[in-house]
């Protein structure tokens, strides 16, 4: 696709948002967002002065929140030397419009996963930091979920996303769109009134061909499987193609799985890990996905191991594929204590 039909698909997305289209092209039209060093920081992050002074009594805070006239609260699950947080904090939270409309609609309460500090949960629980956001499988921060006024859950993002994505999140949740549709809906609403013809998906060497037969249920694979849901026309697939993925460190390992490449939108038709028959567009909103490029990865039984469904670099990229091919999953399940104790 050509630059200027980029320009053009990302004014008419950021219109359709109602974000300032020349706040929000300033960093669109850069690499930062897709193409940032993902190594731990140097220096600890500090939180905006904005964030919620919390005592760490969600309940409370929840009852504070709907007395403001908030729609709810969010807790932000980070690290302080987590470059993933720092875009998040930044770039997203640089942008005057996404700061002011979340302010007006949300307290947001920092949680910090290796804090050893207590905090009640809004079911009355008491548990450290640390040990609500294993029980919350925060595996990649930052992590947002967002509560509404009556304390429901109702939108878990895992990662990083893009500032159009995060301000799509942010509306959804402020203006209830949770009671009639799913966010993956919500976002093909949007983008279904920019639709034009979809480019070529990427392509490697290592992408085993159609027919997708993917059934482990019955007969195991010998490898590790990793499905890649990408479409045509997504700068951040590029990214993943002519980056890390060009990376000889990490290209090595990615050729030690059976790697299958769906594109989200399409009907091409599947039989997944767990023996159903279905296509790739069926099976992508099945399983709640709604970026592109996700990768999902599921062990010799088909048992999904772990998926990254947001941005995504080097660093972070080879830490998880070192994860599966060290079989670092069959002992600790979560991938964050795994990364840790492998001192990465």
């Amino acid at each position: 696709m050509t630059k200027r039909r980029r320009i053009l698909l990302l004014t008419l997305w950021v219109s359709l948002l109602l974000i300032p289209y020349h706040q929000l092209f300033a960093i669109e039209s850069e690499d930062d967002v897709y193409a940032f060093d993902d190594f731990p920081l140097e220096d600890l992050l500090q939180y905006p002065d904005w964030f919620k002074k919390s005592f760490l009594d969600l309940p409370a805070d929840l009852e504070e929140a709907v007395e403001d006239d908030k729609k709810g609260i969010v807790l932000y699950f980070g690290q302080k030397r987590c470059a993933y947080c720092k875009m998040l904090l930044e770039v997203n939270f640089g942008l005057s419009d996404i700061t002011t409309y979340t302010r007006r609609h949300f307290d947001i309460i920092p949680i910090d996963i290796w804090s050893s500090e207590e905090l009640t949960t809004l079911s009355g629980e008491t548990l450290t930091q640390r040990d609500f956001a294993l029980r919350e499988k925060t595996n990649f921060t930052p992590s947002l979920i967002f509560f509404n006024q009556q304390g429901d859950e109702v939108l878990r993002l895992r990662g990083y996303y893009p500032p159009y994505q995060f301000r799509a999140a942010l509306e959804y949740v402020a203006d209830r769109h949770y009671r009639n549709e799913s966010f993956p809906d919500y976002l093909a609403r949007g983008e279904a009134s920019t639709a034009f013809e979809a480019g070529d998906l990427n392509e490697e060497k290592f992408f085993i061909p159609p027919p997708h037969n993917l059934d482990r249920s019955r007969f195991p694979g010998q490898r590790p499987l990793v499905v890649f849901f990408e479409q045509g026309n997504c700068h951040a697939c590029d990214v993943l193609h002519g980056q890390p993925l060009r990376d000889p460190a990490i290209n090595k390992l990615v050729r030690s799985f059976d790697n299958v490449q769906l594109d989200i939108r399409s009907e091409t038709p599947i039989i997944t890990p767990d023996g159903e028959k279905t296509n790739a567009s069926q099976w992508a909103k099945q399983l709640g996905l709604f970026y592109t490029p996700s990768l999902l990865f599921f062990d010799e039984q088909g048992n999904e191991i772990i998926r990254v469904d947001s941005v995504v670099r080097f660093y972070r990229l080879r830490n998880v594929i070192s994860y599966i091919t060290s079989r670092g999953y069959i002992n600790q399940p979560d991938y964050q204590l795994w990364r840790v104790g492998s001192g990465l």
